[in-house]
């Protein structure tokens, strides 16, 4: 059976499915749903969405929306780096990771539910063809054994070709999770497990088969993407992670007493007022990394040093620790004079490190063929750290003129001694031309230790012990945001010294002189009627191109017309387009997962331009999109958004969605 028949079949289940649950709902009388989100460390709720929303539904189809400046090895599900700097998180104890940030689960994206009763999203998303078919199945269930008490579980899986060769990747992740919110206790845990294998290319040999493809075909214009020759053909990078968290809290406090008259009737209320809760939080994460190469010819041309095979690569890489965090927190609004909640914890963390086993340098053979490891760059098979943090949190989160939160940490223990970390948010409403606005600032101040990894490192490829010192970060910035005019302006400035990053070798280096930042950011919506016109402009500029190049100007827009038929079926019908200016941008390296500087190729200049149309149904979605829509036609053909790994082709997508509420 065709995907079009699946996809047809599909809509209409879906929709009895949804009459069936309205029409339950209905007769029940049950609170609304409601979900939330936690920080660490020490679990603070936070609103959170339930992923339901019609508007822009086909978004999550392409890969490099994932932001408005995304350099990527172009297909869905594969690695990428958000080159909106103030968006970009910093990089991790597990660097090999956070390429496939934007597709891997964690306790910041964790989302807990009470949908009073039971819930199950479900959605299927297709584009391409048998040769680049793009296919992604998510579910998420969630159901209260009673109004303390959800679990929820939670699928997807993603599978895509990929429309170059040698670019298919293959990403499993599955979820279980839960939360029990009483009077007294309160409990959010999961447990996440993710298997992401991609094929790695090496980036397609020669640009112009993109640029001027009649040029390398002797005249011939049309290319079938899939003929392109790339650098590899063998090689492999995978990610397996596991991660295990729980929070608990245990509420101290009181009960208020009250009563409440009714006619003829006088009842006794009562209600807990909590006023110092403790908390522990423990979270486990593991990980591993592979890089395998079965081709050694293309593997020894491709990288300039292998130092432990000729033959091909077989890297593994992996990582443990173990956090436990205590804490005490005197809580906001628990008596009159408590107008903000003041917390203190200890947080100690656990680490474990395995290098790839060198089995070549104890006897090295000059006439191997090996690049011999450069003396000073001896790398523990093996090691092992113990570090602790004692920090607080100062958070009023209550109040309509006057919120804000402060986190401030400091090492004691292990490498992390003097790593100083603060950072807060205040947000506040004031008139301005006679209307409310909100106004925010935000900032922290950072000076911490590297990961270990960008210290020390080993594999077929690339050796390195480095003596990185802290690297301190500072900054600062404000947004004001206006409802009446759906304006919203955000600007920050960062100043980075010691920064590290990955250069031009890639191999990890330090910046010592100071980098400095500025990025504005301008999101406007227009809306007349049916018409609407949604804009994001990034302007961003760094100090230090070579060593942080970002595309100084990054536009979003998204022209469409929102409407229903027959006041049922609602409708975003609508065309986009992505646009940022040329630039120096970062290259991808297939055996450490890592992007890093170059100054050969600039890439950018294009628009990508996608139309759609966007349905809802009661408790389903559909889409239809044509993504790259005007590839060949117009925008520019230099269509690389990062050196050497073009992005898909013009291609139909399609998705549904189905809220199964029961």
């Amino acid at each position: 059976m065709s995907k079009t028949k699946i996809l047809i079949m599909a809509m209409l289940l879906s929709m009895v499915a949804s009459a069936a649950g309205v029409w339950a709902a209905k007769r029940q009388k049950v609170a609304p749903s409601y979900a939330w989100t936690i920080s660490e460390p020490l679990g603070l709720h936070f609103p959170g969405t339930i992923d339901t929303l019609q508007y822009n539904y086909y978004r999550t189809a392409i890969p490099s929306l994932v932001s408005h400046a995304y350099a990527t090895t172009g297909n869905y599900g594969a690695e990428g780096q958000n080159q909106i700097f103030f968006e970009r998180s910093a990089t991790s104890d597990f660097f090999f990771e956070d390429a496939l940030e934007a597709w891997l689960p964690s306790v910041a994206t964790q989302v807990y539910y009470n949908t009073r009763i039971p819930m199950t999203l479900m959605s299927y998303t297709f584009g391409g063809n048998r040769y680049s078919n793009q296919d992604r199945f998510k579910t998420e269930f969630s159901g209260n054994v009673n109004k303390a008490i959800q679990i929820g579980a939670a699928i997807d899986y993603l599978y895509s070709k990929g429309s170059y060769d040698a670019q298919a990747d293959k990403d499993f992740t599955w979820r279980l999770f839960g939360s029990y919110i009483g009077d007294r206790y309160e409990l959010q845990t999961f447990f996440n497990n993710y298997n992401m294998l991609n094929k790695e290319s090496g980036g397609i040999t020669d640009d112009r088969y993109i640029t001027d493809p009649a040029v390398v075909q002797g005249g011939v214009t049309k290319v079938d993407t899939k003929t392109i020759p790339t650098h590899f053909s063998d090689a492999h990078s995978q990610i397996w992670g596991k991660e295990f968290y729980m929070n608990h809290r245990y509420k101290v406090g009181f009960y208020r007493h009250w009563t409440d008259s009714l006619p003829d009737t006088v009842m006794e209320m009562k209600e807990y007022v909590p006023v110092t809760s403790f908390i522990w939080t423990m979270k486990y994460k593991e990980n591993k990394h592979m890089y395998l190469n079965e081709s050694g010819s293309q593997d020894t041309k491709y990288f300039d040093a292998n130092y432990l095979s000729i033959n091909g690569s077989n890297d593994n890489t992996k990582m443990w620790k173990l956090t436990n965090t205590f804490g005490v927190d005197m809580l906001e609004g628990s008596q009159k004079w408590a107008k903000f909640g003041l917390s203190a914890y200890a947080m100690h963390e656990i680490r474990k490190y395995t290098q790839t086993v060198d089995s070549i340098s104890a006897n090295f053979d000059p006439e191997s063929g090996l690049t011999p490891i450069p003396e000073g760059m001896v790398v523990p098979d093996y090691a092992t750290e113990n570090v602790m943090w004692v920090g607080g949190q100062l958070t009023k989160r209550n109040g309509s003129i006057l919120t804000y939160d402060v986190d401030a940490r400091f090492g004691l223990i292990g490498p992390v001694v003097g790593d100083v970390s603060v950072m807060g948010n205040v947000h506040t409403r004031m008139k301005l031309f006679g209307d409310s606005v909100r106004v925010s600032a935000y900032g922290y101040f950072k000076n911490e230790e590297a990961p270990y990894f960008m210290k020390h490192y080993r594999s077929n490829h690339y050796v390195w012990n480095n003596d990185l010192g802290k690297v301190r970060r500072f900054r600062a910035g404000g947004e004001l945001f206006v409802p009446q005019t759906s304006t919203c302006l955000n600007a920050g400035y960062e100043t980075l010294q010691n920064y590290a990053y990955f250069g031009n070798d890639g191999l990890p280096t330090q910046q010592s002189s100071a980098v400095h930042v500025f990025s504005a950011t301008l999101d406007q919506r227009l809306q007349f009627g049916s018409f609407n016109w949604d804009n994001v402009i990034t302007y961003q500029t760094t100090s230090n191109e070579s060593v942080l190049a970002l595309p100084k100007l990054a536009v979003y827009s998204n022209l469409y017309l929102n409407f229903a038929i027959a006041r049922v079926l609602k409708v975003q019908l609508g065309v986009d387009c992505n646009y940022y200016t040329e630039y120096y941008a970062p290259r991808y390296n297939p055996a450490t997962m890592t992007f890093h500087t170059q100054q050969e190729q600039k890439c950018g200049n294009f628009a990508f331009m996608n139309v759609y149309a966007n349905f809802k149904l009661k408790k389903t979605r559909f889409f239809v999109a044509m993504t790259h829509f005007n590839q060949g036609l117009f925008g520019g053909n230099n269509y690389f958004s990062s050196p050497h790994y073009p992005l898909n082709p013009r291609r139909l997508q399609m998705g549904v969605s189905v809220d199964f509420t029961n």
